[in-house]
């Protein structure tokens, strides 16, 4: 019990803490034999497309036309697609208005990556652009994605997301801390080898490279991205490319979307099963088990296992201080859980309390989403959280 108990607590640290820390020391002793790594320049720009997948996002829509007609990009080789499949509120209508815009809708609601692979059908530029309807880019963003293309290494190309925390925000305050230190990682990572996958909110892939997914991937930004990096290239992270969305509307919606999320990182392990062995890209295969694929598997059911084992091991084997002292430790952290839940419930905003919430809540959405998608409950259509609207 005791080995047990030392072993599920240290994946449990190297998980969420101690990769970091490794990531770290990784890139302090690269970039001394290596130097620290040289951007490259914003010249001779591929032709790029811009794709938008938008299911009744009329609230949205205007403010994000606007934001992609204002990016800065070389005269003649930006290209903009909306896809409305499905939509029954205005958003068809909307982009209709905009003749700079080629539009494509049907009636019928097939998801997201079906709508994706028939603007995908229409493209003719070198690069892929996705982004979501209800985020907002930064005015250099294409440019920052695409000067990358210069290296042929680099197949895929991941922004950033940020989080706008407001003071109407209640737990998903948590969320815009998670989004911090995930995008440290993932900077980190780039800079080790490889991204592990690319978040929706704004990616882009070489044309030549793109890999139509199944249609029943729930998670399909990250799908295609991999599938690019298993063919041994690169998936570069770039900060300066950046897609600003608001927090989650409230827990509830948050819970919803982190669950799909752990379905879909159940099938993806599935499906690149050949990352799982360390011979074809070890490094990458590093990166992957130690990112993605233990966050997604056994840590919520070790932290659970963690504090049963504590707590046995105290009152049956030994009491001596340090099995105590992190018995404490868990039993503090998980009551600020509880009481950053309570708050939440109550619309009392103490956001140090909604830290711990949050953490807990995205572990416990892992093991809902891990035991509907092996119930073949989770569908793969494209059913977005609520967002707060800007004030």
């Amino acid at each position: 019990m005791i080995v047990a108990f030392w072993i599920s607590l240290f994946i449990i640290f190297y998980a969420f803490i101690g990769y970091g820390l490794l990531l770290f020391v990784l890139i302090k002793i690269k970039r001394l034999i290596s130097g620290k790594p040289v951007l490259p320049p914003a010249e001779n720009l591929p032709t790029c497309t811009l794709i938008v997948a938008a299911y009744n996002e009329e609230a949205f829509m205007e403010q994000k036309i606007q934001n992609t007609l204002e990016l800065n990009y070389p005269a003649g080789r930006l290209k903009f697609i909306f896809v409305t499949d499905g939509s029954t509120d205005g958003t068809a209508a909307i982009v209709a208005k905009y003749p700079q815009i080629k539009h494509l809708h049907s009636d019928a609601r097939m998801g997201k990556m079906a709508a994706v692979h028939r603007a995908k059908d229409a493209v003719d530029t070198d690069i892929i652009v996705f982004t979501d309807a209800n985020t907002f880019l930064n005015a250099d963003a294409m440019i920052n994605i695409c000067r990358h293309y210069a290296d042929p290494k680099v197949g895929a190309v991941a922004g950033e997301k940020r989080v706008a925390v407001t003071e109407t925000s209640d737990a998903t305050a948590g969320e815009g801390f998670y989004w911090k230190y995930e995008s440290k990682l993932k900077a980190w990572d780039s800079e080790l080898y490889s991204v592990v996958g690319a978040a929706g909110e704004l990616f882009s892939v070489r044309t030549q490279l793109y890999q139509p997914v199944p249609s029943n991937s729930i998670i399909d930004d990250f799908m295609i991205s991999m599938r690019i990096a298993e063919k041994g290239y690169k998936i570069v992270y770039e900060p300066e490319a950046y897609a600003s969305e608001s927090a989650s509307e409230d827990v509830k919606e948050e819970l919803k979307r982190k669950v799909r999320i752990a379905a879909g990182g159940l099938q993806s392990i599935i499906w690149l099963k050949s990352l799982l062995l360390p011979f074809k890209l070890p490094v990458l295969s590093f990166q992957y088990i130690s990112h993605r694929v233990l966050r997604w598997t056994v840590v919520p059911f070790l932290m659970i296992a963690v504090f049963i084992l504590n707590i046995w091991i105290v009152l049956k084997v030994d009491d001596s201080f340090i099995y105590q002292l992190i018995l404490l430790g868990q039993v503090i952290f998980y009551g600020t859980s509880f009481l950053g839940w309570i708050l939440m419930a109550r619309q009392i905003k103490v956001k140090i309390f909604f830290i711990p919430y949050y953490f807990t809540m995205m572990n416990y959405a892992v093991i809902r989403g891990i035991f509907r998608y092996l119930s073949g409950n989770q569908s793969a259509i494209w059913e977005k959280a609520k967002r707060k609207q800007a004030q």
